[in-house]
């Protein structure tokens, strides 16, 4: 069959997608310990591969997969999962393909292919497991806790003290305590609820959640004098970890990423307005002066 060009340029960029993407799935099969997920990423694997040749019977061409996409994906994948990693890959799939069905006019698999991608594969990524998305409640846990209390501590803090050692100091103090008796909670709560999650694991997540984001506030006051301004960054680094993580899990677990961010930076700024200005009138009714 000969191909109009347009057609053509969109079937090679199909071919290249399928054969990238075989690569991706082919290195992460061998990587991970899990023999079920990487027998799911094999079949993938052998999904994408099995396009690429549908397409090459067309374009009677070889292509090459984009490597720099393989390497990227594959080091996402180590780094923050790789159901994240897969999933990722998977959105950026399906915006490329917007031009099957002007393909399918020409190519009659191509409409085929279309249903297997969005049909198959997605129940293929839903089968998908992995011990970091099943303690995601315990990061959940710690990540809010910490964005809410420590943001509305520091903003109290700020308007109370007005001196940036005691302010790093006060919250330094109040984080750590606070990070175990999350930890300690969590514990308890997982070993009384009988689930598979392990639960000193489950403890650990939401302690070293909480350590992390403490750190993070605080770190502003300890590198900056002026309280305000370390107030101000302190509070976009909690709209930044908020809205990263609420990314992750996300595009991880297919969940709705606005309605989730928003619901936990409504909460975490409210929260950090109210105790700034309860925070000033404490401190005018003490009559403390720093």
């Amino acid at each position: 069959m000969q191909l109009s060009e347009d057609i053509r340029k969109k079937v090679i960029l199909f071919q290249q997608t399928e054969i990238t993407e075989y690569h991706i799935y082919k290195k992460l099969a061998n990587r991970i310990k899990s023999q079920e997920n990487a027998n799911i990423l094999d079949q993938i694997a052998e999904d994408e591969l099995r396009h690429y040749n549908g397409w090459k019977q067309y374009t009677k061409e070889e292509v090459q997969p984009r490597w720099f996409f393989v390497w990227l994906y594959y080091i996402i994948s180590i780094v923050f999962g790789f159901t994240f990693g897969v999933k990722l890959m998977e959105m950026g799939e399906e915006a490329a393909q917007v031009n099957y069905s002007a393909v399918a006019k020409e190519i009659p698999e191509a409409a085929k292919y279309q249903h297997e991608e969005n049909a198959h594969e997605t129940q293929l990524l839903d089968m998908l497991d992995e011990e970091r998305l099943q303690y995601a409640g315990s990061v959940v846990l710690g990540l809010n806790d910490a964005l809410v209390e420590l943001t509305g501590a520091l903003a109290g803090l700020t308007l109370a003290l007005q001196d940036v050692k005691l302010i790093a100091l006060s919250g330094l103090i109040t984080g750590v305590a606070a990070s175990l008796s999350m930890a300690a909670s969590e514990y308890l709560s997982t070993r009384s609820e009988k689930t598979s999650k392990h639960p000193v694991r489950a403890a650990v997540y939401t302690g070293v959640a909480y350590i992390i984001t403490v750190t993070l506030l605080i770190l502003p006051y300890l590198l900056f004098e002026n309280y305000f301004l370390d107030l101000a960054i302190s509070l976009t680094t909690a709209v930044i970890i908020i809205a990263v993580f609420n990314y992750y899990i996300s595009v991880a677990k297919g969940e709705s990423f606005k309605e989730r961010f928003m619901e936990m930076a409504g909460l975490s700024l409210s929260v950090a307005a109210f105790s700034f200005v309860i925070g000033y009138f404490i401190r005018i009714w003490l009559g403390v002066e720093i």
